[in-house]
């Protein structure tokens, strides 16, 4: 039909305004995207927390013993993984006042590695050890630090980072270290992100 309708513009009297009907209706043709193309996208890489509203206030009873709560690591899940994952990481971290991304380290409060390839989350507390965990904030143990509530009334917000991978970190160790900080992971991190999803929460 498409054809026969510039046929017909070629056959106008005059053939300057039949070229410019003919390159006018070619150019809304490609103008217009397909059917395809219209669709929207898909979900992407997702992670959600039966215990976290992202960018609400972390739970009472997830602060920090000193604050009343339990101190565990809340649950997580993911989904929409991309196909190809053979692993992933958790980075959370939170940047203290003065300080800003790009420009300086975080405050690490749990950094995770070589979680299996067909974990859908971790279970509030890590209670199935998955993957290996780097240093606490103040490097004095492995795995997660319970934020506390700091002085003064003010809110703090911790992010909170999940990384679909393509290959195993091997280039970390493979048992729990206490040497492994926040550079060491996103350092290892490099080239072996296929994708990353956050979820952000304040106290």
């Amino acid at each position: 039909m498409i054809y026969n309708f510039i046929s017909a513009l070629c056959r106008l009297p005059s053939p300057t305004l039949a070229r410019f009907m003919v390159i006018a209706c070619v150019s809304c043709i490609l103008a217009v995207p397909s059917a395809a193309q219209q669709q929207p996208p898909g979900p992407g890489f997702t992670l959600t927390s039966p215990a976290l509203i992202d960018g609400g206030a972390l739970p009472d009873d997830l602060k920090c013993t000193r604050d009343g709560g339990d101190g565990l690591s809340p649950p997580l899940a993911w989904s929409n993984v991309p196909p190809e994952a053979a692993g992933f990481a958790i980075v959370m971290h939170h940047y203290p006042h003065g300080t800003y991304p790009g420009v300086n380290a975080p405050s690490q409060y749990w950094l995770v590695w070589n979680i299996p390839a067909d974990a859908e989350g971790v279970s509030r507390g890590n209670l199935e050890s998955l993957g290996i965990e780097g240093s606490d904030k103040d490097t004095r143990a492995t795995g997660y630090t319970p934020p506390c509530s700091p002085a003064g009334g003010a809110t703090h917000e911790y992010t909170i980072w999940v990384y679909a991978l393509n290959a195993p970190l091997e280039n970390l160790p493979s048992d729990d270290s206490i040497d492994v900080d926040w550079a060491d992971v996103m350092a290892a991190l490099d080239g072996h992100i296929l994708d990353a999803t956050s979820l952000t929460f304040m106290n």
